[in-house]
C-alpha cells in the first residue's frame, strides 16, 4: 500500500522518540516485548516502484506503528501493529542527485507492503 507522506512522518517520529532512543515500543495494551523479526516484500510490489520512470533504486526507513496508521491499514488487527518496528520505503531517482548509495533526501512518496513478524509470522 503506498502511505502518505503524513503517515510516513507519524511513524519515523514513534521510532525516533522511542526505539532508536532504546526505550521499549508502546503498544495498546503493554510495552512490545517480543520486536519485529523481519519484514518481507514481494517481488512485485517492489518492482512496481522500481520500473517508475526514473528510478535509481529503494531507500528503506525504520518506522514504527502508530495507533492511527496501524488502525487505518489493519482495521481489527491494530493492536498487533501498535508499536512493532515497520520499514517503510521510497524510491530515489535519477534527477535526485543520489548516488548509488542513495545518500539523498528522498521524495514524498511512501510505501508501506511488508509483512510483519510478529504478528504475521509464516
Amino acid at each position: 500500500m503506498k502511505i502518505t507522506k503524513e503517515q510516513f512522518e507519524e511513524m519515523k517520529a514513534k521510532y525516533d522518540k522511542e526505539v532508536k532512543k532504546g526505550k521499549p515500543a508502546k503498544g495498546p495494551r503493554h510495552d512490545i516485548e517480543n520486536q519485529t523479526n523481519w519484514e518481507s516484500y514481494s517481488k512485485e510490489d517492489l518492482m512496481e516502484v522500481l520500473n517508475q520512470d526514473g528510478v535509481i533504486g529503494l531507500k528503506f526507513h525504520l518506522t514504527e506503528y502508530t495507533q492511527k496508521v496501524a488502525e487505518e491499514f489493519h482495521g481489527a488487527d491494530a493492536a498487533e501493529y501498535v508499536g512493532r518496528i515497520n520499514l517503510v520505503y521510497s524510491p530515489i531517482y535519477a534527477d535526485s542527485g543520489a548516488d548509488r548509495s542513495g545518500r539523498v533526501e528522498g521524495g514524498d512518496e511512501y510505501y508501506d507492503r511488508g509483512t510483519t513478524c510478529p504478528p504475521t509470522c509464516q
